[in-house]
């Protein structure tokens, strides 16, 4: 099965709000928890960290993938979920 890479869609924020995360956030020293909003999510669903020194080595390294996101916000939401939930 070949993994098809994407563009992440700008504003859909599955990634920043379904996965657990165990790094420290700047803001959350104690990462997240699984569905949690990531406090440096803003309005419009944006990292406020992209590009930033501070962002978790995790987020950064994350990869949009049609298999992982889906083709909607709502079934990135889903899938990532699904993702967190067997791990």
């Amino acid at each position: 099965m070949k993994i098809q890479p994407m563009s992440c869609r700008l504003g859909c924020g599955a990634c920043c709000i379904a996965p657990s995360i165990s790094s420290p956030i700047p803001g959350m020293p104690n990462g997240k928890k699984a569905g949690e909003r990531c406090i440096q999510l803003d309005n419009n669903n944006l990292c406020k960290l992209f590009g930033d020194e501070r962002r978790p080595k995790v987020c950064s390294d994350f990869t949009a993938t049609l298999d992982v996101c889906g083709k909607t916000n709502a079934q990135a939401l889903t899938l990532i979920t699904e993702l967190e939930q067997m791990t």
